[in-house]
C-alpha cells in the first residue's frame, strides 16, 4: 500500500527513506537497541545518567503538589518567560521583552520545527553546517525547503569561510547555526559568526541559532549571534533547559526573537503541541536563576568527563578531535583499521562492550564518504562509567578490521 504525503520528504530529508521507499529506523534507535540487547555501555545517545540540581527537581515536585498540572498559557508561564529574559540579560547583555519576544516550546526541537514551518515557503533554501543534527534535514524537507550545507572538516571542524560565502545566496531564507555544535563539539569564533550576520544582511536572510549547549563550553567563549551588531533584528535564538539541567525528558525549550517573528512562529507552534510541561516550567525558571557557580560548575564537571573519555579513546588508538563544547567527542577509527564507521559501530559491542554513533548519520548521502571512519561518543555520563568504557575500548586490537 502506497501512502502519499509529506512524511516521505521528511523521512528522505532525515536520511531515513531508502531507494525502495521503505523507512528505516534511525541510527540512534538502532544503536540504543543494540546496547540494550548486548548490555554494552551506551555512549551513542546524548542524555545524562545523573539527575540535575536538587532544587530544580524539588521545584517540579512542589509545582505538581501545588496543582500546576493543567494547560499553561500559550506563550509559556510568566515565571519562565521572565526568567528567560533575565537569563539573556545576565549572561549576554541582551534586553528581551518577556511578554512579546519569548516563546516556550516543547524542547528545542519543537522550537526549530515551528520556526521552519512558519518561515519557509516551498523552494526556499536553508543553509546549515554539515555534519548536522538530523532533525534539521527532516524539518527543512517538511517545510518544503531546500537544504544546502557547508562542510566542517576534521580536525577542528571549522567552516571554510569562502565556502560559506558561496552557500548563502539570494535564494537563502534561513541560515541555521548550531553553536556549540552537535555532533562535532566545535565552538564557532566571532569571525565566523560575524560573517554569517554580514551574509544575512547581504541576502536578506534570517538566522536561526540552536544554542542548547550554550553553558557547556570548555574555555572558548560562547557568543550568541544575536549579540553581534545588526543581528538581533533578524535572529531567532533557540535553547532549552534539558542539557543545562540534566532534564532532557522534561522537554522545556524556548526561543527569543523580535516580536513579529515570535508572533509568526506562535501561529504555527500553537497547532503542534499547543502547550506543554506546566509543572516543569517554574522548575526551569528557578534553574535559570541559579548562581554563577552552578553554571561554571557544570561546564567544569563536563570538561573533566570529556577528558576521561578522550584519554581512553587516545589510549585505544583512535585519532580524536578534542571538543570545545557540547556532550560529544568525535573519534577516527582509521588507525584501528576501520574505514566504515557504521560497520565499526555495529561491531563495537562485541569488540569492546561500548556503543557509539557513526558521524555519517549526521551527513547527506553525497558527503558520507568524507566522514565514513568517524564515530561520535557521548561523555555526559558518570565518571566511573566513562572510566569503564575507556578501559574496554583500550582492548580493541589495531588492524582488526575484517
Amino acid at each position: 500500500m502506497t501512502i502519499p504525503g509529506g512524511w516521505q520528504r521528511t523521512a528522505r530529508g532525515a536520511g531515513l527513506l531508502t531507494d525502495d521507499g521503505s523507512v528505516t529506523a534511525s541510527i540512534f534507535a538502532e544503536m540504543s537497541a543494540l546496547a540494550g540487547r548486548t548490555g554494552a555501555i551506551n555512549l551513542g545517545q546524548g542524555f545524562p545518567d545523573e539527575d540535575g540540581p536538587a532544587e530544580v527537581l524539588e521545584a517540579a515536585r512542589r509545582a505538581i503538589a501545588d496543582g500546576i498540572n493543567q494547560y499553561p498559557p500559550g506563550r509559556g508561564m510568566p515565571v519562565l518567560l521572565e526568567a528567560i529574559a533575565r537569563h539573556q540579560h545576565r549572561f549576554y547583555g541582551l534586553t528581551v521583552d518577556p511578554g512579546s519576544e519569548v516563546l516556550v516550546t516543547a524542547g528545542a526541537t519543537e522550537a526549530l520545527a515551528a520556526t521552519m514551518l512558519a518561515l519557509l515557503e516551498p523552494g526556499d533554501e536553508v543553509v546549515t553546517f554539515e555534519p548536522f543534527y538530523d532533525a534539521y534535514g527532516g524539518l527543512i524537507a517538511l517545510g518544503g525547503g531546500i537544504h544546502r550545507t557547508v562542510r566542517l572538516r576534521s580536525p577542528g571542524f571549522q567552516p571554510d569561510l569562502d565556502e560559506l560565502r558561496d552557500a548563502v545566496t539570494d535564494r537563502t531564507r534561513l541560515i541555521v547555526v548550531n553553536n556549540p555544535h552537535n555532533p562535532t563539539g566545535a565552538v564557532f569564533p566571532r569571525e565566523t559568526l560575524e560573517l554569517i550576520v554580514e551574509l544575512a544582511h547581504q541576502h536578506d536572510a534570517l538566522i536561526v541559532t540552536d544554542e542548547v549547549y550554550e553553558h557547556l563550553t570548555f574555555g572558548d567563549e560562547h557568543i550568541p549571534v544575536s549579540t553581534l551588531p545588526g543581528a538581533k533584528e533578524r535572529t531567532v535564538t533557540i535553547s532549552s533547559g534539558g542539557k543545562t539541567f540534566n532534564t532532557t525528558g522534561w522537554k522545556i525549550g524556548w526561543l527569543t526573537a523580535p516580536a513579529p517573528l515570535v508572533t509568526a512562529i506562535l501561529a504555527v507552534k500553537q497547532f503542534l503541541t499547543y502547550v506543554n510541561g506546566a509543572p516543569f516550567q517554574p522548575a526551569i525558571a528557578l534553574g535559570l536563576d541559579l548562581p554563577d557557580t552552578f553554571f561554571s560548575g557544570i561546564a567544569s564537571d563536563l570538561r573533566a568527563k570529556r577528558d576521561v573519555l578522550a584519554r581512553g579513546l587516545t589510549a585505544a588508538g583512535f585519532s580524536i578531535t578534542v571538543p570545545q563544547g557540547s556532550y560529544f567527542i568525535v573519534a577516527d577509527a582509521t588507525p584501528l583499521g576501520y574505514s566504515d564507521g557504521a560497520d565499526f559501530c555495529r561491531r563495537l559491542p562485541d569488540l569492546a562492550g561500548v556503543v557509539g554513533v557513526p558521524i555519517t548519520a549526521f551527513c547527506s548521502p553525497e558527503h558520507r564518504a568524507e566522514y565514513a571512519p568517524l564515530v561520535r561518543f557521548a561523555y555526559c555520563k558518570k565518571p566511573d562509567l566513562l572510566e569503564r568504557a575507556a578501559a574496554q575500548l583500550s582492548g580493541i586490537s589495531r588492524g582488526s578490521a575484517r
